[in-house]
């Protein structure tokens, strides 16, 4: 009895959206001195870290490290593609839902991973936010 050839259905089983978020890694990196930083590990082990650069209050850039899944990395650049470029009050918007949405084949057994990547999103959001209200603090990171 043959195998069935997994590797195969991987790549005809997810949208050409989802394999160019999974397997890109240029925005896979450590701003240096972020306006707005956060890390937090889900309880699937997948530890996710954004770094928020802004333009007055706009999101001019968004780096991440993750030491996760290809889903996770999906999710990071899909919240990546949608946020940079809008304000903070429009990115507190995004959820998790419309990171599927946008991914369009993300695994509905890793729709945690969306969960986990869009929380870390809104912490760095909200130290971005403190950091607006009580710049002294960003010198002491």
């Amino acid at each position: 009895m043959d195998e069935p050839n997994e590797t195969a259905d991987f790549w005809q089983d997810h949208s050409l959206t989802f394999l160019e978020m999974a397997f890109r890694n240029d925005r896979r990196e450590r701003l240096e001195q972020p306006d707005g930083h956060a890390k937090k590990t889900g309880d699937c082990g997948d530890t996710v870290e954004f770094f928020v650069k802004l333009r007055g209050d706009t999101i001019q850039n968004l780096g991440y490290d993750i030491n996760g899944c290809l889903n996770t990395n999906a999710c990071c650049n899909a919240v990546i593609s949608l946020v940079e470029g809008k304000t903070l009050d429009a990115a507190w918007e995004l959820t998790p839902e419309r990171v599927a949405e946008y991914l369009g084949t993300l695994p509905a057994d890793h729709f945690h991973c969306a969960e986990l990547v869009v929380g870390t999103l809104y912490l760095a959001l909200a130290d971005a936010r403190e950091n607006q209200r009580s710049p002294w603090k960003k010198m002491y990171r």
